[in-house]
């Protein structure tokens, strides 16, 4: 599929902001699957300095300053996104989990020292004995672990609740895995903190995901959402996606943004200001498919 996607926040302060830097991850990234055709960021008011980096994930990246005085912040970040869909593994045929990192760790060669990183703590993925229990009963000696990793996924989302008033992007992983409640984010952070409990790598996956207006109903505006989710390493078949929000292998209705060990490595906005006393902040996310993509 083909899709344009619109990504608008507006910042409002009720006190002017003075002098503000801002690190940005709102351009998509180009995948084995997935093609960014085109990208356009719009800022208001202008930023004085206004870079562009690749980040160590190689996640593009958007420095800016703006020393104007300002009340209100805009950006508006436009893209036309092609996902193709992947060939997938049969769960029962990846190797088993417990042989991974025993085999990374002497295996020299780039694919295997890049997947090696993603199999520690993170910030916010920090080990508990708790979670490390939960993550074994789906990976009992020798599964294999795409098998593992669906069962864990499943359970995810059977036994927790999707709350948007429950948590916030500063909770913990350990208070979502008590109060089994959360939202796409810290659900991706609680099954990476499982498996890599496990020494099992898997990596974190900002991005989109195309929603569907009810029945006999037209989609709202600016209805869609950035998403969350996460990959985990399956030698021979590299990242595999798999979303324990929806319980699904992820597919042409995901749309990535970046990759990092956590939300912190790819946070959409990031930054500090001078001034701004209170604020609000509108988000508006439009994914809207404008057509199928052509085999090559």
């Amino acid at each position: 599929m083909i899709y344009e996607v619109s990504h608008r926040t507006r910042y409002r302060y009720s006190i002017p902001v003075s002098f503000s830097h801002h690190v940005l991850h709102l351009s998509p990234r180009t995948f084995p699957h997935q093609v960014c055709h085109r990208t356009a960021l719009s800022i208001s008011p202008t930023p004085t300095i206004q870079t562009a980096r690749t980040d160590y994930f190689a996640n593009p990246e958007t420095h800016i300053t703006l020393q104007e005085q300002h009340s209100e912040l805009v950006l508006h970040v436009r893209s036309v996104i092609e996902v193709r869909e992947t060939s997938r593994p049969v769960p029962a045929e990846t190797r088993p989990w417990d042989e991974i990192y025993g085999s990374l760790v002497s295996d020299i060669s780039e694919p295997a020292r890049n997947a090696l990183q993603f199999a520690f703590d993170s910030p916010r993925t920090r080990y508990t004995v708790d979670l490390r229990s939960y993550a074994t009963a789906s990976f009992p000696p020798g599964r294999p672990v795409l098998e593992g990793a669906l069962d864990l996924t499943r359970r995810i989302f059977r036994d927790f609740d999707y709350d948007k008033t429950a948590t916030t992007v500063w909770t913990p992983i350990d208070e979502v895995f008590a109060g089994r409640r959360g939202v796409c984010q810290d659900f991706a952070h609680l099954e990476l903190a499982c498996l890599r409990s496990l020494r099992v790598p898997a990596r974190y996956v900002s991005g989109y995901l195309l929603t569907k207006a009810p029945e006999g109903k037209d989609k709202l505006v600016g209805s869609d959402a950035s998403h969350a989710w996460l990959s985990v390493w399956c030698p021979g078949h590299g990242w595999i996606d798999l979303d324990p929000t929806n319980n699904l292998l992820v597919s042409v209705e995901h749309v990535a943004i970046g990759i990092g060990r956590d939300y912190g490595d790819v946070s959409l906005v990031n930054g500090v200001i001078f001034g701004g006393g209170a604020h609000t902040i509108e988000v508006a996310v439009d994914v809207n498919p404008i057509g199928a993509a052509t085999m090559s």
